[in-house]
This record gives structure tokens, C-alpha cells and sequence, in this order.
């Protein structure tokens, strides 16, 4: 190994450390990119990578970030990314509470996240061809929470820190064949009893089965795949809120159900 590429393995390690620790103590870090202007989207995956051997949980699915353009709009992200989810963050009942002690900077957001019925292990996916292979759809509610001082970083930096991820409230599954065109999905956002957002599933990259095709040729590319079994979180489909102490969200969706938190 040259020396080259073991200072690029103790970098990745060291913010990967870092993170980790900031989200243990729920405290705040400047971006990685602040010390890094280096750091390539790459390098980022590899970070968030090292953070999930780090934290030793099972793997339950993927989430995907920035597939709304309000949210790419709201944060100045100009592409999707992933994160990996784990059993830790789940929340499978769909009426839950949040303890917002346990967060730094909470946001919540409504997404439709799909089931996976079969592996996905394979370049060149298309719309018809993930639609076989998803089982079921869920209305669901994501909260994301930088381990960093804002909601101010580059895409390196959001990668890195998992996509944001922090918790994920799901309802429970619809089968496929029951339901109509996902694109179509509308879901109306409420706090304190009044609407604060509303979106529809086409937010997601034109189509939630679009946002899972992307993710899967994506990780074909880096040799991945998405197992059978695997939940996908598709994308925001309205801008995120926060979620401060005491307030509550309620998120109705069209076919899905609906789902709600309070902190």
C-alpha cells in the first residue's frame, strides 16, 4: 500500500470518527469539507461507510436524499445521494414519539418508501423493471439531523454524514398491485393542526420507482446491490420542518395511510 493511499484510509477513518462521535455526544462539528476541500463524493461513501462498521447494526434498507428539487433547492445540493438505514433508527409503528434529546438539529419530512420483494443486483434498471420487483409501499415519515453545526455543507459533507439520517417513522405496507400510479400519491403535511406542506410521489425524481432505479444502477456501479427484503426511503416529498420540543407532525397520504410523530 502506498503511502498515498494509506493517509487517504487514516483521513477517511479520522472523520469517520468524528462523526460518530458527534452523533453519540449530540454535539456539533464543523463540515468535513471546512478542513477537507479535497474530500470527493467518493471519499464521502467511504466515510459513511467506516460510520456503519462503527456502528454495528443491522442493515434494514436505504434512504435516499435530495430526490425533491425543493429540498435540492432548500439546501444547495445539486444531485441525489444514499444513505444506509439500520435497525437502530427504525420506528415501525406509525404514530410514535421522538426524543428530540437524543438529535442535534432535527428536520422531518414525509416520504413514500417502497419494499423490496426480490434483489435488485443489476446495472440497467428501468422503471418497468423495479416496479417487479417492489412489493410493497409505505407512507412514512423520515427525520434527518446533521451531525454538523447547520444545514449548511457540500454534498461530500452530506454523504459522509450518512445522508443525514437519524430516524424513520413507517406505516404499514400496501401491496403493489392495490394501488394506483405512485407518481400520483399526494400527501398533505400538518403541525398544530393546521397544513404546513403537501407534495405528490412525482417530488421524487418524477416517480419513486425512478428514484429506486436510480439508486440501484448507482450502486451496480460500485459493485452493490439492493437485497430482497430491503425498506427504500425514496426522497422528501415536501421541504423538511423541525422538529423542536413538543411539536407534533401528521402526514395523510393518498392510498398509504398515515403517519405521525411528536417530539
Amino acid at each position: 500500500m502506498t503511502s498515498g493511499a494509506i493517509d487517504k484510509k487514516l483521513l477517511i477513518d479520522d472523520c469517520s470518527a468524528r462523526l460518530w462521535a458527534a452523533e453519540r455526544e449530540r454535539t456539533r462539528i464543523a463540515p468535513l469539507s471546512a478542513a477537507h476541500p479535497e474530500l470527493s463524493e467518493a471519499d464521502a461513501y467511504a466515510i459513511a461507510a467506516r460510520t456503519l462498521e462503527r456502528r454495528g447494526r443491522r442493515r434494514i434498507g436505504f434512504k435516499l436524499g435530495y430526490t425533491s428539487a425543493a429540498m435540492r433547492a432548500q439546501m444547495g445540493i445539486s444531485q441525489p445521494n444514499f444513505g444506509i438505514l439500520t435497525d437502530d433508527l427504525l420506528i415501525a409503528d406509525g404514530s410514535a414519539r421522538i426524543d428530540s434529546e437524543a438529535l442535534v438539529h432535527p428536520l422531518i419530512e414525509p416520504e413514500i418508501t417502497l419494499l423490496i420483494g426480490r434483489d435488485l443486483n443489476a446495472a440497467g434498471q428501468t422503471r418497468a423493471t423495479v416496479f417487479a420487483a417492489v412489493e410493497a409501499a409505505m407512507a412514512s415519515l423520515e427525520v434527518v439531523d446533521t451531525r454538523y453545526e447547520s444545514y449548511t455543507f457540500t454534498s461530500p459533507d452530506n454523504i459522509a454524514d450518512n445522508s443525514s439520517s437519524a430516524r424513520v417513522l413507517l406505516g404499514p405496507p400496501q401491496p403493489m398491485g392495490k394501488l394506483g400510479d405512485l407518481r400520483l400519491c399526494g400527501v398533505l403535511l400538518s403541525s398544530g393542526g393546521e397544513l404546513i406542506d403537501q407534495g405528490i410521489g412525482a417530488n421524487a425524481l418524477g416517480d419513486p420507482l425512478l428514484a429506486l432505479a436510480w439508486l440501484a444502477n448507482f450502486l451496480a456501479e460500485c459493485g452493490s446491490s439492493i437485497p430482497a427484503g430491503s425498506i427504500v426511503m425514496t426522497g422528501g416529498l415536501t421541504r423538511a420542518h423541525p422538529g423542536h420540543r413538543g411539536r407534533g407532525f401528521i402526514a395523510e397520504f393518498a392510498e398509504l395511510g398515515t403517519v405521525s410523530a411528536a417530539f
